[in-house]
């Protein structure tokens, strides 16, 4: 195809595609899809072989929202069933950490709920993040604490943060319909006040809430202007009691592409495959390791992931390896912010949930848990209050499950 083999060409030249490339891989059909996803990994391996970073997830702080993101099951007034817990202590939060990187993670991301940090929570944090580094010798952490106010990334940084995570998460135009408390422009503030800052810059985008193809171009070439080392993408978890659960968008092969035109825009920055991959992927995810060179190990902020050891399991399988602490993670044109690489989540703080239709085709196509009112023991909601699928068939609306393990609960977490 003439198409993939220019994009292949410009990807291992870091060229900037055309809108209407980008626009025709979202359009390509299920019959094109192998070549798309075989087109894009040839991307991926060469900037980062085969290797797979692990990232691991622990939530400082977890609902008491006062924002109002559509996605998110943190939102203010949302009636979702997910643990709530002010901040942990700097030694809770090590010892979470510590069972994923006892799982291989090398990258610890600190997130909590909220609008953005208050200077004594910039200082909470810092005390956290110096912590994790004294007791976990290599790793590298990632803050999502929300948007931030001038001075704080420097704070951050001085602290040890190699990195902050703040997602676009849609298109500008489409912003104002998902949220209404802040603005695409805040976000876009605080990406550049942690580049400015020597952190590592990390923004994604949420799928799956509805956008057109238009959508999904504009908010990536947007990331790919701002210049941040990792793009997360996370599939929408349509969670009950928020405006968005009967949003039931994605198959595996809608996903498969919008990674490969992430990977296509963003040729040699790090792509993540955040919240939503097992229950949007599925079986798939195998595939998507050709398109992505990042995931997230073991749970998500508010929804249980894959076990970590089948991640484990899962990479091997596929003929990658894990990202070891002493390999970088990005090309070396791109190590000049932070330590090189960088962190995306499930909600990120006044972020993303989870870890969210058509042009023509150029080729022809810690503290107390609130467990009450959540159906089932494990949090999965039963088949008879399960949203009906408004958009792809086959949606397995039975695989949304609330987090009940890990920070802010007795049980070990699942990494």
């Amino acid at each position: 195809m003439d198409l993939l083999n220019t994009l292949v060409d410009k990807g291992l030249r870091r060229e900037l595609p055309s809108r209407e490339e980008a626009l025709a891989v979202l359009a390509t059909s299920d019959e094109q899809l192998l070549d798309v996803v075989a087109a894009a990994g040839k991307v991926r391996r060469q900037w980062f072989g085969r290797r797979v970073k692990l990232n691991y997830l622990v939530n400082l702080k977890s609902g008491l929202c006062p924002e109002d993101c559509s996605y998110c099951s943190q939102r203010l007034g949302a009636d979702t069933g997910i643990l709530k817990y002010t901040w942990l202590k700097p030694q809770e939060a090590s010892e979470a950490a510590a069972a994923g990187l006892a799982g291989g993670a090398k990258r610890v991301c600190l997130v909590a709920s909220g609008r953005g940090p208050t200077d004594r929570d910039v200082d909470r944090v810092s005390d956290t993040i110096k912590t994790i580094k004294e007791q976990n010798e290599g790793v590298e952490v990632c803050a999502c604490l929300g948007l931030l106010s001038d001075g704080q990334a420097e704070r951050l940084r001085g602290a040890g943060a190699d990195a902050y995570n703040h997602n676009l998460n849609t298109s500008e135009a489409t912003y104002g319909e998902i949220t209404r408390t802040h603005t695409y422009a805040d976000r876009v503030d605080t990406v550049r006040k942690a580049h400015a800052a020597g952190l590592s810059a990390c923004s994604g985008l949420i799928a799956g809430m509805g956008e057109t193809d238009d959508d999904l171009v504009d908010v990536v070439f947007a990331l790919r202007e701002l210049d941040t080392d990792s793009v997360p993408v996370n599939f929408l978890i349509p969670f009950e009691g928020t405006p968005l659960a009967k949003e039931w968008n994605l198959s595996p092969q809608r996903c498969l592409r919008i990674l490969a035109m992430v990977r296509f825009v963003c040729p040699d920055v790090e792509v993540r495959i955040a919240g939503g991959r097992e229950l949007h992927l599925r079986t798939m995810q195998p595939l998507a390791l050709h398109l992505a060179n990042s995931i997230f190990l073991g749970d998500y902020l508010t929804s249980e992931g894959q076990a970590g050891k089948a991640d484990l399991e899962m990479i091997a399988d596929a003929g990658f390896e894990v990202e070891t602490t002493d390999q970088v993670t990005l090309p070396e044109h791109r190590r000049g912010g932070g330590c090189g690489s960088v962190c995306g989540s499930e909600e990120s703080a006044c972020g993303s949930e989870e870890p969210v239709h058509g042009a023509e085709s150029v080729l022809g196509a810690g503290s107390a848990p609130e467990a009450a009112g959540v159906p089932g023991a494990a949090g999965v909601p039963d088949s008879a209050g399960a949203p009906e699928p408004t958009g792809v068939p086959g949606a397995r609306t039975d695989l949304v499950a609330v987090r009940r393990r890990g920070a802010g609960t007795d049980l070990a977490p699942n990494a």
